[in-house]
């Protein structure tokens, strides 16, 4: 049923009377953190208190060196603050390009509004493909359908007349109309959707559950062996600077600082990079979704094909006149309030004539039809649609498919026995001619096609057009595979349909809910599914999917529930974008293997002299020396290196299985070098220092090996960065090059409190480092052969060869 009657919208004195009241639709910011959010998380935390108390302290003892750490800290903090708030912008600035604009009535006139602009009682047009944006009531509805299924779950549209109630988060999928605001803001369903939503993201993040268990073990394990080492560095003979300067020694490196402001870092990058190729990243946890698919389910139309569709030809049918038939296709063009790309088509051929038919009723296409029509007062009813729908098994079918064979769509304009909107519509049709139209593939489908097949990722093409074009569509590309399925002959058994989807790369007649049960199917099989699409046929499945990807120009629906826009609708964009999400994701991965080594080898070696009772073997500026050449610079680098390796499950499982044993390797025979070395009670000073020397030339071996195993596989910019920092580690022991500090002049030996000049102790630092050197390899190499991926396929090559 129609109704319309044109209510207008508010006035100018009005819009700034609501704005004044604070009656705006103002949302959280659309990248889901504020400024002080971003600020907090870098500077305000438990890490953080922790590190600027010892800070503190160890500058009470005068020792400016023992205290480089803190300056490192704030500087670290600094830069993290600085990238996610370069990427915060960033994404707040393309989305105010990406997001729809609803259009509002007001002063008599329609315009494109940003959602912030909308005010309480404002009444937004609404038509195919829009997303309901506020809460309101339908004033105008025209056959209006709307899907609430992403708020209900309910798969069936909504027929809404006015004075029924729309929700925002839920969009429409045919007819048009007009609703009017009646909850903006944080009171609209749209501002607690998206508050949901963003807690949701982050429940489902396995790198963010890994690394929150991974910080909680460390916490368990830091506060026991720290207030032992504390009790036990407090009793030893010597001044309280010295006592202090041994507390730092064991608990600064005990601290992972750098793992969440490198997981940090590498996101923030990520967005950024991202960005600059038009990708809105509009959820952080997609970022980690990317690097885990291993299946992309796309559309055709919009995806492999450009949006626009030219008209190509019209063949009559049954002995219709031509001439007649391009005036009732203009008609039934011109009735049509919001055109899809295949009406566009027709309208530009043959554009709407002087005189305009009477309407006495229409049905608006949706996906699920796949026809629409128009019913005319003294000219009959007229039906434009799929010709496998309207006219099955019919002769008229037949030649569709013979013109669709070669890659084309093709319409049936057929006349109905009854009106459109009945509840049995379409009825009988009669065929009356077939409407060709051109769809223009995108150069660049076939090399993403193929950039997916070589990394080993199942591309699966569903359109909702006839199973024919798609095929002729996708041999073309010459990638995907060449059985070809009609969608209606899918089995309804979910196990069969499941094994069917999963066999077969190409899918016509899709309809919405198959679309959607195709992605669900493949999850069940453990798959990791991304849905690329542009149309509202296309919602749910993208909603449902591990990573929605919408294009830029698409329904405004598709964009609000994909967390990756492609703002420049580039296909091509999508192998970069699954790129940047591996490189993310596996450099995080190393990035935890250095730190949960080095805080485990840190505890387990404080836990050692602790139960000893004996003085810690380092103060600070050692551990910092450490961090910088083993740790810090390298994690630095490799967290934004390139990275191609898709993520697969079980992240906390791999960090584990290297990083304790080779923690458990570097802290005992860094302990045994200390009980070797260990000078007897009343010692000077001097030997003291050339006994930690000599211990920390084992810690330092142990940790650079750490280093090396998990730079792996080398690459000539990887081998730079490990002799740099082999070779800065060097210099600091061998070059006598004299620094001036604070008015001291220092040889660099004694800036880093070493003392290299025993050589029976400098003699067992390095036995017991070769020893840490030998027991790492091995365990690289052994969990390597257990747990898969690059590690096992060397140890294969290694045992071939």
């Amino acid at each position: 049923m129609t109704q319309t009657v044109h209510v207008p919208g508010l006035t100018g004195a009005e819009v700034e009377a609501r704005v004044r009241a604070g009656q705006v639709n103002t949302l959280p910011p659309r990248s889901g953190r504020t400024t002080w959010d971003i600020v907090r998380a870098n500077v305000f935390t438990r890490i953080n208190f922790l590190l600027m108390v010892l800070f503190v302290l160890i500058l009470t003892t005068g020792s400016i060196q023992n205290a480089l750490f803190g300056f490192l800290i704030i500087l670290n903090s600094g830069v993290g603050m600085v990238q996610e708030l370069r990427a915060k912008k960033t994404l707040d600035n393309l989305a105010v390009v990406g997001e729809g604009r609803p259009r509002v009535r007001r002063d008599g006139a329609v315009a494109e509004l940003v959602r912030d602009d909308v005010v309480l009682d404002d009444v937004i047009e609404i038509g195919p493909g829009d997303q309901i944006v506020v809460d309101g009531e339908v004033v105008e509805a025209s056959y209006l359908e709307v899907d609430e299924s992403l708020l209900t779950g309910e798969s069936d549209p909504e027929l809404k007349q006015p004075g029924e109630q729309v929700m925002s988060g839920s969009f429409v999928i045919a007819g048009v109309g007009a609703f009017r605001a009646t909850r903006v803001g944080a009171d609209s369903y749209a501002a607690k959707l998206t508050a949901e939503a963003s807690k949701f993201s982050l429940v489902k993040s396995e790198l963010q559950q890994g690394i929150n268990k991974i910080l909680k073990l460390i916490t368990w394990l830091m506060i026991p062996v720290g207030l032992a080492t504390i009790w036990v560095q407090w009793n030893q003979p010597g001044s309280w600077q010295d006592r202090i300067l041994a507390v730092g020694g064991a608990l600064v490196p005990m601290v992972p600082e750098g793992l969440v402001l490198l997981t940090s870092l590498a996101f923030a990058v990520g967005v950024v990079r991202l960005a600059q190729r038009k990708v809105l990243v509009q959820e952080l946890p997609a970022i980690e979704g990317l690097a885990r698919v291993d299946v992309v389910c796309a559309d055709k139309t919009g995806t492999l094909t450009e949006n626009g569709m030219r008209f190509g030809e019209l063949e009559p049918l049954n002995g219709a006149e031509a001439d007649a038939l391009r005036e009732v296709i203009a008609q039934v063009a011109a009735a049509d309030p919001r055109p899809n790309a295949s009406i566009q088509a027709l309208a530009h051929e043959m554009p709407s004539p002087g005189h305009v038919w009477e309407v006495s009723a229409q049905a608006p296409f949706t996906s699920a039809k796949k026809w629409s029509g128009v019913s005319f007062a003294d000219h009959g009813d007229w039906v434009v649609g799929a010709p496998d729908v309207l006219a099955r098994d019919s002769d008229a079918s037949r030649r569709a498919e013979e013109l669709g064979s070669a890659g084309r769509r093709v319409l049936l304009l057929g006349r109905s026995d009854r009106p459109v909107d009945a509840a049995d519509a379409p009825g009988e049709v009669t065929a009356v001619a077939l409407l060709v139209l051109d769809q223009r593939i995108r150069p660049e489908a076939h090399d993403t096609l193929a950039y997916f097949a070589d990394q080993d990722v199942t591309v699966k093409v569903i359109s909702g057009d006839n199973a024919v074009s798609v095929g002729a569509v996708t041999r073309s590309l010459g990638v995907v595979g060449d059985t070809v399925v009609d969608a209606r002959t899918l089995p309804t058994d979910e196990a069969a349909f499941a094994d069917q989807v999963e066999s077969a790369n190409v899918f016509g007649r899709v309809s919405p809910q198959q679309k959607r049960q195709m992605v669900q199917a493949l999850q069940a099989r453990g798959h990791s599914v991304a849905m690329t699409g542009d149309g509202v046929n296309d919602v749910l499945a993208i909603k449902d999917a591990d990573l929605g990807v919408a294009m830029g120009t698409g329904a405004a629906a598709t964009r609000s529930v994909a967390q990756i826009v492609l703002l420049d609708d580039s296909f091509a964009t999508l192998p970069h974008v699954v790129a940047e999400g591996r490189r993310v994701i596996g450099n995080i991965e190393r990035v935890a293997n250095f730190f949960l080594t080095k805080t485990l080898y840190s505890v387990l070696l404080a836990l050692l002299v602790a139960l000893w009772r004996l003085p810690f073997p380092f103060v600070p500026i050692h551990i910092t020396l450490v961090g910088w050449f083993t740790i810090g610079i390298p994690a630095s680098i490799l967290a934004l290196a390139p990275n191609a390796d898709r993520a697969k499950p079980g992240f906390l499982t791999r960090v584990m299985r290297f990083g304790v044993p080779a923690a458990v390797i570097v802290a005992v025979t860094t302990f045994v070098t200390y009980l070797r070395v260990i000078p007897p009670a009343g010692a000077t000073p001097q030997v003291i220092e050339q006994a930690s020397t000599a211990t920390l030339v084992t810690l330092l071996m142990g940790g650079a090996w750490v280093m090396i195993t998990i730079s792996r596989p080398y690459e000539w910019w990887k081998l730079l960065m490990i002799a740099v920092c082999v070779a800065a580690t060097i210099a600091v022991y061998t070059v006598p090059l004299e620094l001036t500090l604070f008015g001291y002049h220092l040889q660099l030996q004694e800036f880093f409190y070493l003392d290299s000049g025993n050589q029976p102790m400098m003699a067992t630092g390095f036995l017991l480092g070769a020893i840490a050197v030998v027991g790492i390899e091995l365990t690289w190499w052994l969990t390597g052969h257990v747990t898969g991926g690059p590690r096992r396929q060397l140890w294969k090559t290694a045992r071939t060869t």
